[in-house]
């Protein structure tokens, strides 16, 4: 694993403790590698041909590889919300379901933990693949939202997402979240790539 913030390695993925801010996520918690098979049924899931009936098995690797990580069982003591990384509208309209929020509804019932939608997208961004990381949080600053509807404060939160890459994602969405109350951020992602 690395720390999200300076793309260093973090032996428990957790962020550095001279790279805490703030505003700066407090680390991530990932599933598999993305490679192989796990590389082909997300793919198929995110992608065409779009088969949201993945999830079932999706999750279920998910939930077994993040219960087996004693750091993670720590942060899930904390009884965090799960906020599904959000997708703009034309993506979700094109794709007919946010993926991320496949996960967290999976990943709820399995770890008895809410599901919240406390973050929009607030526009439009260009595919993070093949971006270099500069251009990654570039693409991504101010993306998101805090729901403004939404009226209550969670301390903690694990972001939940698919591929972990550069975390550019994770570090914007936590960004907009500490900014707007919660103490403890982490991701809780399914691959990393």
């Amino acid at each position: 694993m690395i720390c999200l913030v300076c793309n260093k390695n973090s032996f428990d993925g957790l962020t550095h403790p001279g790279c805490k801010s703030k505003y700066a996520i407090d680390g991530a918690f990932c599933g598999v590698a993305y490679k192989g098979v796990a590389k082909k049924l997300i793919y198929s899931f995110k992608y065409k041909p779009y088969l949201a009936d993945l999830k079932k098995s999706l999750v279920e690797l998910f939930y077994e590889s993040l219960i087996q990580q004693e750091i993670f069982q720590k942060a899930y003591k904390t009884k965090p919300v799960l906020v599904p990384i959000p997708l703009h509208a034309k993506r979700l309209q094109k794709r007919g379901y946010n993926h991320a929020k496949l996960l967290a509804e999976g990943l709820s019932e399995k770890l008895k933990l809410p599901v919240v939608e406390v973050l929009q997208r607030t526009r439009e961004t260009k595919s993070q693949f093949g971006l270099k990381l500069k251009d990654r949080r570039e693409n991504l600053k101010n993306a998101f939202i805090f729901n403004s509807e939404c009226k209550i404060i969670y301390p903690n939160i694990f972001l939940v997402d698919d591929i972990l890459t550069t975390g550019s994602t994770l570090l914007e969405a936590a960004r907009i979240l500490k900014k707007n109350g919660a103490k403890r951020v982490w991701g809780l992602i399914l691959a990393r790539d």
